[in-house]
């Protein structure tokens, strides 16, 4: 089987762009926002946390539930549990080792504004090169709409920002709340109690949000009327670099499939829909086949079982390229 070989890229500045990508870009009380380098080939997909490698972990301390860690490392409550399944949510053992994630692949859709994937749970910004270091991309958890109040798909933009907003609930909002006897007043005023919180961005979208919370232990879950939800630590900073005008783009991609060099990697999370098995195989095949120019490659198929079987959202590597000799010596 003849597969093209992929172009590799170098560059004499290796070392201070991987010490930017691990740079912390947010320090507010113990919380962390890191931003990654991009892949030097456009074509690869997947970004590292280069001062953890893969296997990024850290020790239950007293008083703090996965919850709690999950903030501080900027992770959503999908995420830790998925991550530490054997781990109790509420109360983890002092000096439990949790898992956390450095890695990941990025969506597929174009890499310029901010891309939401919905089964991800996470937002993904782009910031505009300025020439003078490596491009970056800054990635967040989210929350998205429950079941029934489904956030909506497609290409959109931020069309408005607020800081201190109010907000003006929509009848059916006010009506289910009524119906559980909490009702709510026409207008909420700015302020702590305020479920948007300090920062809010409007899509074009009508009647759709990317807002702060005040009630982070949601992020990482379907909770919301629809509306994205962010920490508010991670949404006082990207909101005075984000312009109105900012293209958004959001996408429902519970399957990803990516290059990292000459190894292919795969990335599943649970499904938003309810997929078989067969399922997420044919998504993935699909995804693989794509990704190897039309060509369906011979798999590690163990590792792709894992994948499809835990959906951790962990990149794991499913097939490398072999290089020919000659040209491996010719670099």
């Amino acid at each position: 089987m003849l597969i093209k070989k992929r172009k590799k890229f170098s560059s004499p500045q290796r070392a201070i762009a991987i010490a930017l990508a691990s740079t912390v870009i947010l320090a507010s009380g113990n919380a962390q926002a890191i931003a990654f380098l991009l892949p030097e080939n456009p074509h690869d997909s997947l970004i590292r946390e280069f001062s953890e490698g893969a296997n990024k972990q850290t020790i239950a301390s007293k008083d703090e539930d996965l919850l709690d860690i999950a903030r501080r490392f900027d992770l959503g409550q999908n995420e830790i549990i998925r991550l530490n399944p054997d781990v109790d949510r509420w109360l983890p053992k002092v000096g439990t080792q949790v898992q956390l994630q450095s890695e990941r692949l990025l969506p597929n859709a174009p890499r310029s504004g901010l891309i939401l994937n919905l089964p991800e749970f996470r937002l993904y910004y782009f910031p505009k090169s300025t020439g003078t270091g490596p491009a970056s991309v800054i990635t967040h958890p989210i929350s998205i709409g429950r079941q029934d109040w489904d956030t909506p798909l497609g290409q959109t933009k931020i069309v408005e920002k607020k800081e201190n907003p109010t907000w003006t609930p929509p009848e059916s909002i006010k009506k289910e709340h009524a119906a559980k006897g909490d009702p709510l007043p026409n207008v909420v005023p700015a302020g702590p109690n305020n479920p948007l919180g300090l920062f809010a961005m409007r899509l074009g979208i009508p009647g759709y949000l990317i807002h702060s919370t005040n009630k982070h232990y949601g992020v990482g879950l379907r909770v919301s009327h629809g509306c994205i939800r962010m920490y508010p630590e991670d949404i006082s900073t990207l909101f005075p670099v984000i312009k109105v005008g900012e293209p958004v783009t959001i996408v429902n991609q519970a399957v990803k499939v990516g290059w990292s060099g000459n190894s292919l990697y795969i990335e599943v999370h649970p499904p938003l829909e309810n997929h078989q098995a067969d399922d997420l195989l044919d998504i993935a095949l699909d995804l693989i086949e794509y990704a190897n120019d039309g060509v369906l490659p011979v798999l590690d198929g163990a590792a792709l079982r894992t994948a499809l079987t835990e959906r951790q959202g962990l990149p794991i590597k499913i097939f490398e390229q072999d290089i020919p000799a000659t040209v491996a010596d010719s670099e």
